[in-house]
């Protein structure tokens, strides 16, 4: 008999990383045709023009390089949409976004792979004590979708 083994999904990291919050996610929506055809004239798939868009909003770390001008006018964007403007003032958003760029600005460019392998622990550590700081926030009031 074959045996036939189904891909798990890690646990999740975060407790309420789950439904509209997992990070292993797939979605289906209708990409606009002016966004598909400047994907198509400018050769970039609308895929990696997303993920390029969620790592430089992120202020995630391995491509950091040369992107800050792009990464500012995302943290404005996301300023001028108002989105977390409900439970944080613009001064604290934008002191989050420095404080994500500051934890992938440490991260071990020429590192040995044990330097990598500490550095991915400590930051993991740091992602979970990051994220109650700011979510447990005195005054932060949440929906309770999350």
């Amino acid at each position: 008999m074959k045996r036939t083994s189904t891909k798990q999904r890690s646990k999740p990291y975060f407790k309420w990383q789950t439904g509209a919050y997992a990070r292993h996610a797939q979605y289906e929506f209708i990409i606009p045709d002016q966004f598909l055809m400047l994907c198509r004239l400018t050769d970039i798939s609308p895929r990696d023009m997303l993920i390029d868009f969620m790592d430089n909003l992120a202020c995630a770390s391995w491509k950091s390089k040369d992107r800050d001008l792009a990464k500012e006018h995302l943290i404005n964007y996301f300023i001028a949409h108002g989105y977390g403007q409900r439970h944080y003032t613009e001064t604290e958003l934008r002191t989050m976004f420095k404080e994500m760029n500051a934890m992938g600005m440490l991260f071990p460019r020429h590192g040995k792979t044990k330097m990598i392998d500490l550095y991915a622990k400590w930051r993991d550590k740091q992602h979970r004590y990051w994220f109650k700081q700011w979510f447990h926030k005195p005054g932060r009031k949440l929906s309770q979708q999350a």
